[in-house]
């Protein structure tokens, strides 16, 4: 499990930083933002847990990891739809590690079924939605965009192997290459959930029925 926190962590993490590339922020901001992404749903996961305090604050590996990401961030060039594209990719890797680690934890931990499936989702989408609130976008997950569906899936999966007792390493990257694919497939395919039909004061109004034309 410890290497699939550190695929999370540094897939996170770059994700963080390229973000603060694309707004042009300065190596702080974009080391900030890697640090907070990968680090942040850790965090979440613990204080779910009861874990005191978080690991992940005096996790010297895991810090330097995103830290490194980061750096790795900063010095990318290339086109910004280029690093849009990094960006999606790196962070449905994120998903999917941080989806089935925190879930294998939060079984670990005693807490089995449906809190395991929450805290592992929770876990997956956490630092991302940090990132995004710091760079001052609307998080991924309450758009219109599947996102925390596959880590939901990934999660409910990794659960049911572990009641089954076939968790193995086949079986869980498998999980973490589940989530990261229909990620990027519902992102390819423009898949999305349901929202609200949008009202405007400029849509013209329909007539009440009954009413003379």
């Amino acid at each position: 499990m410890e290497l699939l926190n550190f695929v999370g962590v540094f897939a996170f993490a770059v994700s963080g930083g390229l973000v603060g590339v694309r707004r042009r922020f300065d190596v702080f901001g974009i080391l900030v933002l890697a640090l907070v992404t990968a680090l942040g749903g850790g965090v979440i996961r613990d204080l779910l847990l009861g874990i005191d305090p978080p690991s992940n604050l005096s996790n010297v590996p895991f810090m330097l990891t995103a830290i490194v990401a980061g750096l790795i961030a900063f010095r990318f060039s290339g086109s910004l739809d280029r690093i849009r594209k990094l960006i999606l990719i790196a962070d449905a890797a994120g998903l999917g590690a941080f989806a089935v680690s925190a879930t294998m934890l939060a079984i670990r931990h005693g807490h089995p079924g449906i809190e395991a499936i929450l805290v592992g989702t929770i876990t997956a989408i956490g630092g991302g939605m940090m990132r995004d609130v710091l760079a001052g976008l609307v998080p991924s997950v309450l758009t219109q965009d599947v996102y925390a569906l596959p880590a939901l899936l990934g999660c409910a999966g990794t659960d049911l192997c572990v009641r089954m007792g076939v968790l193995n390493p086949i079986t869980l990257w498998t999980l973490v290459v589940l989530v990261l694919g229909l990620r990027v497939l519902a992102l390819r395919f423009h898949w999305q959930v349901p929202k609200p039909r949008r009202l405007t004061r400029d849509e013209p109004r329909r007539p009440d029925p009954g009413s003379a034309p």
